[in-house]
């Protein structure tokens, strides 16, 4: 009688894990399609995923004027936000400037971070060709590409930057 107790529970015990296995914790429900393509916005350093588009700093000025200047401050000097340019201090000194110029491997990341993140009361709102444009201005504030240079899929993986070698593999 005991070996058929024990055998009766055990194929409870079954029969309740298999279920549970096709429920779930029911939080929440699939994400569709179209929302998990629409996250999928990664910008690699090869510039893989960079997008049709293009901008040079001259547009790239107004775009930070309008939607930059009230929180990283007259020509990305600092505000309320980090400054973005005009370093005065190296990486060694204390404390360092880690601007765009000084600190960032890939110039791709300005404008995958930016895409992703800026402005910050509207992350996602600026248009390819804004980003292109603000990306280029970013580039020649800290005096790595001229104000001219045409920003796109195809020359910003390009650019150098002046950090690039100054991290270390895992």
């Amino acid at each position: 009688m005991f070996m058929r107790n024990l055998l009766f529970c055990f194929c409870l015990f079954l029969c309740h894990a298999a279920q549970a296995e096709n429920v779930g914790p029911n939080m929440g429900k699939p994400a569709p399609e179209n929302l998990i393509k629409s996250w999928n916005i990664d910008v690699f350093p090869n510039g893989e995923g960079l997008p049709e588009g293009s901008g040079d700093a001259v547009k790239g000025k107004q775009v930070y004027e309008a939607y930059c200047l009230s929180c990283h401050g007259i020509e990305g000097t600092g505000g309320s936000a980090d400054e973005l340019a005009g370093a005065r201090h190296s990486l060694t000194d204390n404390p360092p400037d880690k601007t765009i110029g000084t600190y960032w491997p890939y110039a791709t990341t300005i404008f995958d971070f930016t895409r992703r993140a800026m402005p910050l009361n509207a992350p996602g709102s600026l248009s390819h060709d804004q980003l292109y444009a603000v990306t280029a201005y970013l580039l020649y504030l800290n005096g790595i590409i001229k104000e001219t240079d045409v920003m796109n899929a195809q020359t910003l993986p390009k650019v150098k930057m002046p950090n690039r070698e100054g991290f270390i593999r895992d």
